[in-house]
């Protein structure tokens, strides 16, 4: 055999050696085509965050959202994550589902898998405060907190939590057989410092200010298809939010919650999203669309639309005051 026929075998074995093991990577890893396909579709995007059909319906009843038309998306782990741009603003959207582990998961999948400058989330909450919050309003809070984990104390501790038993009897407070229960921190790693015990998240300064500003004059929507808020909603900035894994609808904790920490709001989304971006040290902001008040009459559908409207148009005016991030690969 000649030295050229050996040299051409050789550079054939090397050619398919490397088209198997690049096979193999796009099996192991879906987001591989999109990620390397082109340029077009390796942007530095905003992340959009929302958790149910509802906030996905105001997205797209908008038509603001365009998707890729070459990688309109990606499935992973039984979710769909939507490459497009929201208003010209290159963003990828992925709708979690409720409950704080499904939050974590869809924002850590979405931060490790995909280009992604920052995390915006937009979702539904329940008012604490019908003084300072009622359905339709948004909320941008400044905070926000892992509430639903406890320490269930034994019965006739010395050491007492906050949340006393006794002080709901009825009709008169007394002792009480579940005791009280101590509202606990939970732990914040980070890539670039030891971890830490921590209560309260903060919301990324530089963004929430930037809300702050950009959110001041917006219109929110009042009315949807026949249904129409009894006032004028708006737009609410610096209050504390609580998540927790249960619907908070009993009017007692709700003050509970008020009173003891100055939690205006109750979701079981926003804490997820915070504390998992914190982690990665990425910037994000959370738009609270209020859909009812603890303890209040339940609110229909209309009502209900209309709050995870008001959030996306939140989400939306603030997207766009946002710098178009550059190409991931200039």
């Amino acid at each position: 055999m000649s030295r050229i026929n050996l040299a051409v075998l050789l550079v054939l074995g090397l050619l398919l050696v490397t088209a198997k093991q690049s096979t193999q990577m796009s099996l192991r890893n879906p987001t591989s085509k999109i990620e390397t396909s082109n340029c077009k579709v390796a942007f530095l995007r905003l992340g959009l965050v929302l958790t149910s059909d509802n906030n996905e319906k105001a997205l797209m009843d908008s038509g603001l959202f365009e998707p890729d038309s070459e990688n309109p998306h990606v499935d992973i782990a039984g979710r769909r994550f939507h490459v497009g741009t929201l208003n010209k603003t290159p963003i990828m959207y992925v709708k979690s589902g409720t409950h704080s582990v499904n939050v974590a998961t869809a924002v850590q999948t979405l931060l490790l898998k995909f280009h992604i400058s920052g995390i915006i989330f937009f979702g539904s909450s329940g008012s604490l405060d019908k003084d300072m919050l009622m359905p339709g309003d948004v909320a941008v809070p400044k905070a926000v907190a892992f509430t639903g984990v406890w320490e269930w104390k034994k019965f006739r501790s010395e050491n007492k939590g906050k949340l006393v038993f006794g002080d709901f009897n009825y009709p008169e407070n007394g002792e009480n057989l579940l005791g009280t229960a101590e509202h606990q921190k939970i732990d914040l790693f980070s890539t670039s410092e030891e971890s830490k015990e921590v209560f309260w998240l903060p919301i990324s300064s530089s963004w929430y200010e930037a809300a702050t500003e950009e959110l001041k004059d917006l219109e929110l929507k009042k009315c949807h298809s026949g249904t129409c808020l009894p006032g004028t909603p708006k737009v609410v900035f610096g209050s504390k939010a609580s998540t927790s894994d249960f619907y908070v609808k009993n009017k007692a904790y709700g003050d509970f919650l008020l009173e003891k920490f100055n939690a205006s709001t109750t979701d079981s989304a926003s804490a997820s999203v915070a504390l998992t971006s914190l982690s990665n040290e990425k910037l994000f902001v959370v738009f609270q669309g209020v859909s009812n008040v603890a303890g209040g009459k339940s609110s229909n559908s209309g009502i209900k639309y209309i709050a995870s409207y008001n959030a996306f148009l939140a989400a939306t005016k603030f997207i766009n005051s946002i710098p178009t991030p550059r190409l991931a690969c200039e």
